[in-house]
């Protein structure tokens, strides 16, 4: 069987207001304190690609419109709906009174595997990625319900 790769047109996608108003998955992203300007526009692009709810970008981590996050988001900035907030602690705060459950992305004592992970049925969650180097701060561990910590095989 051969597989012939689509063209942008084939791929019915829609439009931006379109992709606006469409269903989201029950999911969003707290991105604290990331530094890297492509890794933001990438978060854009993936969150675009899974339908996620929003992206909350908490403190050092760059906003849009940006000449080195378009590079990477590839015109998800405008499609993606995003908030800032001054402190990841004010946006899990707010996302808790939402309804969504807190899980920080990190290695800690007492994470859960997230191969080993079961999520409630329609649970909203909200999941916090951290600083490339330092991670996912201590406070915002503390104010997460759960930890998830991706395996690491390498």
């Amino acid at each position: 069987m051969k597989h012939r790769k689509l063209a942008n047109e084939e791929l019915n996608r829609p439009h931006v207001e379109a992709f606006k108003s469409q269903e989201k998955v029950g999911l969003v992203i707290i991105l604290d304190n990331i530094r890297s300007l492509n890794n933001i526009g990438s978060v854009f692009r993936t969150a675009d690609a899974f339908a996620i709810e929003k992206i909350m970008l908490c403190g050092i981590t760059a906003q849009p419109p940006h000449r080195e996050i378009n590079k990477t988001a590839l015109g998800a900035t405008e499609s993606v709906k995003w908030e800032y907030q001054a402190t990841t602690l004010e946006a899990i705060q707010e996302i808790k009174k939402e309804g969504y459950k807190v899980a920080a992305i990190e290695q800690t004592e007492n994470s859960t595997l997230l191969n080993e992970f079961k999520p409630q049925t329609a649970q909203k969650m909200a999941l916090i990625f951290g600083h490339e180097v330092k991670g996912v701060s201590q406070e915002a561990i503390d104010a997460s319900d759960c930890v998830l910590e991706i395996p690491q095989r390498g």
